[in-house]
Formats: C-alpha cells, structure tokens, sequence
C-alpha cells in the first residue's frame, strides 16, 4: 500500500507539473493566434545577448520572420497541448525546453535589465525553471496521467472473460489518464471568455521588451510628490497619444500615425519603460479606461491612473441643465471610472471650461462632491485659467489642479489682442490671427498669477504646447512658474530623455512658489 501511495503521489505531482507547463504554452500560443498583427520582430530586433546577431538575422530576413512567427505560434500551441493532454509528452517536453533556451539566450540575465519590473534576475529566470522543468518531464520515466498511457494501454490489452481485481484497477487507472481532456475544455472556455473581455494577451510570451540601453541612461531617480494621499512623480505621462488626440493644427495625417504607431504592444512597451524609469502616474481621457484596466490586470502594474471624466451629455445639451436635470447624468462617468479600478478622478478641462462659460457652476461642484464621497481624490482641469478663477470665487475648491501651462514664445502662437478665454476646444479659424488647435494656454501671465495664489498641488499640462516647445524649456517655465507637477504625453523613444530633462531641470530649478504635495 505504501509504495501504490507513493506511486499515486508520484504521477500526480508529475502530471500538475506537466499541466501547468502545457497550459502556460497553449495560453502563449493561442493569444498570439488570436492576436492578428503579431510579430516576434521587437523582440529579436531588441534581443542584447551574445546570441543576439542570430536573432538580428531572423527579424532582417522576411522570409526567416515569417517562419519564426510561424514556429513560435503553432509550435508553443501544439506543444501546450501536447504536455496539456500528455501526447507525445516526451517528445514535446524535449521541443518545449529547447524553446525555452531560445527565448533565454535572446535576453540572458547575466546582469542587464529585463522587462520584469518586479526584480532584475541574475542567470535564474522564469525561463530558465521552466526549462530545468521539461528536461525533467522528458527524462524522468513517470509520465503521469496521460493520453500516452491509454493509448499504450488500448494497445496492450488483451481480452478476458472474467475480468480480475488488477484488470479492473487498470481499466480505472487508464480511464483517469483522459482526465485532462475535459480539464482542458473548462479552462479553454475560461479563457475564451477572458478574451472576450480584454482581447488578446498583448504580452504573452516574450514579446514586450524595453530597450536596456535606453534605461542604462537614467541620470538619477526622478523626484515624487503627494497629491492627497498618493506619491506622484513629479513628471506624469499623459494620455493624449495613447487615445490618438494629437492637436496637429492643420496636419489631417497626424492623429491617424498615432493611433498606427501605438498599438496596444507598444503601449505596453511604452508603460513598461515609462514605469521603470521612474514615472508611476498616467493622467488619461475617460475611452482609455479599459486598456489601462487591461494593462494592470496582464502585468500587474501598480501605475496610478487619473482618469478624466465628464457629464453625460454633449456639448450642444448644455444650456438644457438646470434644477431638474437628473444628477446620474454628472455621475455616471465617475461611477465608472472607479469600477475600471483608477486612482483619482478629475473633472476634464474642456468640460470645466464649457460648464463655466454657461454658469453651471453648480455642476462642478456636484462632480467634485461626489467623486470625494466616493473616498477619491478629485482634481479639476481647465484650459481657461478664467474658469479656475470663477470656481474658487465660488469656493469650488479641487484637491488638486490640472492647467495647461505654457508661455506663447513660439510660431504658432497667434497674436495676443486675438485671443479670447474659451476659444480652446471651440471653432477652428482659417484664419492665421485666430485659435486652431494651436494654443491651450491663451494667457501665460494670468495663468502664472492664478497658480502663485493656488494652495493646493497644480499640474501643468500642454507644457509643450502639443510639440512646439521644447522639453528643456517647456518644462523649467512650467516647473519654475509653480507647476508641483507636469503632465507629457511621450512616445517610447522619448521617455527616458524627458525623463533625464525633469531630473536636470528639478535639479536647478529656482521658484517663489512653495511646493505643494
């Protein structure tokens, strides 16, 4: 009894491990299946081992490209079944672990950084284990249960008239080796269903990689601040490229390459290096909510996301609101934005702008109200600085401001004695002495008053003016006029230098304003 109990452990244990292993290379496998524009060409393009000129070679040669696609789709997909159902295990186990060995030696952990942002491995990795792993399945002589074994058994068995206790005890045993089967629908359905939900696995396998040379770079640790109860770099990644909103003035193309470039890969790509190079905070358009809900739940991030939100009605229903007005309408959006999981909540800048220029003040005040009851942070953005004012005359005072901060020190600024307070975000003139998506800061001087007075943390945003400043710049006026914080939206390839920009620039920085947070 001893040595059938040990045995019955044994084949357990060896069959959870050769599970496990199958399903995490079907789930790799499938995702890439499903997801349609996938390509391993970043991750061999990016590859910083002393293997990497192979792997260089496969992503330049389209036809090797094509075929490593190819083989890493339906190769981790057949062999998770394989070790899933136990067909063929050995001989999976053996293609699984030199699999492994591939993907180690593209990025070995011999001290460089990794994508895993929880801890830089030195020679033991995830991949390494799981390698150790299936050499183990392939030379150990347990199999586990398996379909091997009941087609071993189907072959072997021999016809009895009578059946005897060891016969029936082996028709027990090889029924169990089908067990995985229907194990291997109930987590198929799970994670069809998964996917219906968040779309296909952007980071599965080893596809997001962020580029070590870029983070070898780092001048020093980037400076944080509070606002309510949160650390907050003092340099926040904006969301207007991740959501396509490129304010390119008269450049039709511009926002279709934004949305082109960042797929979702490179949004995680993006985040991934944004957080390992010190920014912990994204400030995003309320439409972003799911893919940063996506981003957190895949890598277990722990980026804090401000979301901005709205009333639920369009411009043109503005002048509708009054005392009967339903007040879900101002809620709805709040209530969800905290149901997608994000940090703090803030009242979009147009909309403050909109509520303010058509004396709805009363309107702010709620969403602040209720956002605060829900145990959030509230912010309040604007792009008029004359709707900052008009809300604290009221006492409508924000747990934080968000308002563009730029001076007009630049080509495209239009002429002063042609500006108007909300005319941002309203008609685009063809004429060039008048607003075309090309100024959010229509009045420095007021806009620099207005935050001297502020006692509560202000985060400057459109500090570039939508790109035509430069960081250098845009940032010490922003920082020096009494931004706490400032908000940039930033591709992959200009993280790590704005990053180095706000250290040089905090760094040197002279103020009046104290700091607030």
């Amino acid at each position: 009894m001893k040595f059938q109990f040990k045995q019955v452990n044994e084949r357990f244990f060896v069959t959870l491990l050769r599970v496990a292993i199958g399903w995490h290379f079907l789930y790799e496998g499938a995702t890439k299946l499903f997801q349609t524009d996938w390509s391993s060409s970043g991750f061999l393009l990016h590859t910083s081992g002393f293997f990497s000129p192979f792997y260089h070679w496969l992503a330049s040669t389209p036809i090797l490209l094509h075929t490593t696609d190819l083989l890493n789709i339906y190769g981790l997909t057949l062999i998770g079944i394989a070790l899933f159902i136990g067909l063929f295990s050995r001989f999976a186990s053996l293609a699984g672990a030199l699999l492994m060995i591939l993907y180690y030696f593209a990025y070995p952990p011999f001290g460089n950084l990794l994508m895993n942002s929880e801890a830089h491995l030195f020679v033991v990795d995830k991949l390494f284990i799981e390698a150790a792993a299936l050499l183990f399945l392939c030379m150990y002589k347990e199999r586990g249960y398996s379909l091997d074994d009941f087609i071993a058994f189907r072959r072997n068995r021999k016809p009895l008239v009578v059946p005897e206790p060891e016969a029936s005890q082996s028709r027990r045993e090889a029924l169990q080796n089908l067990a995985t089967i229907p194990l291997l629908g109930a987590m198929g359905w799970g994670a069809v269903h998964h996917f219906r939900s968040y779309g296909a696995d952007v980071m599965s396998g080893a596809t997001i990689q962020v580029k070590e040379t870029a983070l070898n770079e780092l001048k020093g640790e980037l400076p944080k601040g509070k606002i309510g109860m949160h650390d907050i770099s003092r340099l926040v990644a904006g969301g207007n490229l991740i959501g396509g909103w490129a304010h390119s003035r008269d450049l039709i193309y511009v926002s279709s390459l934004f949305k082109a470039y960042n797929t979702e890969q490179k949004v995680y790509e993006t985040l991934i290096l944004a957080e390992q190079a010190g920014i912990n905070t994204i400030n995003i358009g309320f439409a972003s909510n799911p893919l940063l809900a996506k981003y957190k739940k895949v890598t277990g991030s722990k980026i804090k996301v401000i979301s901005q939100v709205n009333p639920q009605l369009n411009n043109k229903e503005l002048s509708k609101i009054g005392p009967d007005t339903n007040p879900a309408l101002y809620y709805e959006f709040i209530d969800k934005a905290i149901d997608w999981g994000v940090d703090i909540v803030q009242v979009q800048g147009n909309w403050c702008d909109w509520l303010v220029r058509d004396h709805k003040l009363e309107v702010i005040d709620k969403m602040l109200g209720h956002i605060r009851k829900q145990g959030y942070t509230a912010g309040l953005a604007a792009h008029s600085v004359e709707s900052l004012i008009a809300c604290r005359d009221q006492g409508i005072i924000p747990d934080y401001y968000m308002k563009t901060m730029h001076h007009d020190q630049y080509w495209s600024a239009h002429p002063r004695e042609f500006r108007f307070p909300f005319e941002v975000d309203g008609k685009e003139y063809l004429d060039h002495n008048r607003f075309h998506n090309n100024m959010f800061c229509l009045f420095p001087e007021r806009t620099i008053d207005f935050v001297s007075k502020a006692t509560v943390p202000v985060m400057g945003f459109k500090v570039l003016a939508a790109g035509a400043i430069e960081p250098k710049d845009g940032f010490k006026w922003a920082y020096s006029n009494g931004a706490d914080f400032i908000c940039v939206g930033m591709f992959d390839f200009q993280v790590v230098s704005n990053v180095n920009t706000a250290i040089d620039v905090l760094g040197n920085l002279r103020r009046e304003r104290k700091w607030y947070g």
